[in-house]
């Protein structure tokens, strides 16, 4: 079998795959703002939502016919769109997240984004590394922001990628 990633727009038809891959990354425990347990038909529900939304772009990572990754990417009111990814433990480092990137940055500009942004956990030296390499940059930090369930409370890094370098800022 080849290593070959495609990227392409989910479908219905990948949602069971989608929800294994997000639970399986969701259990690691390290990488996603979701926490185990997961309710699987409420996230095959939120799955089919981005898979048919005008609004979004749903994207996976293949290799043959096997499932390894997944970027959304959400456009809000003021055209900043969010990305979020996750690829399977198996795959990471091998291309997937480039690939991963590459095609959300393209899914933003289509959507109309100005600017693509993220958060990312300060743990998580190789992601923050790929959007590095993507022109993405480090932005703030949102300290002790996010509580987890052992009563944690988790910094995030936020990261920025700006599309649009010559419509005027704020004069202020």
């Amino acid at each position: 079998m080849s290593d070959r990633v495609g990227v392409r727009r989910a479908a219905p038809d990948d949602l069971d795959a989608l929800v294994d891959l997000f639970v399986a990354v969701v259990e690691e425990g390290r990488w996603l703002g979701a926490q185990a347990p997961v309710d699987r038909d409420h996230q095959r529900e939120r799955f089919l939502d981005e898979v048919t939304s005008t609004e979004r772009a749903s994207l996976v990572a293949v290799v043959g016919d096997e499932l390894v990754g997944h970027a959304r990417v959400d456009l809000a009111p003021y055209r900043v769109a969010g990305l979020g990814m996750m690829v399977a433990a198996d795959w990471r480092g091998r291309g997937v997240g480039s690939a991963l990137v590459l095609a959300a940055i393209d899914a933003a500009k289509e959507l109309g984004a100005h600017k693509l942004a993220l958060q990312v956990w300060p743990h998580n030296d190789a992601a923050r590394r790929l959007y590095l390499r993507h022109g993405f940059v480090e932005e703030g930090t949102l300290r002790r922001h996010y509580p987890r369930r052992n009563g944690e409370l988790w910094d995030a890094v936020v990261m920025g990628l700006v599309f649009d370098e010559t419509s005027p800022g704020s004069p202020y």
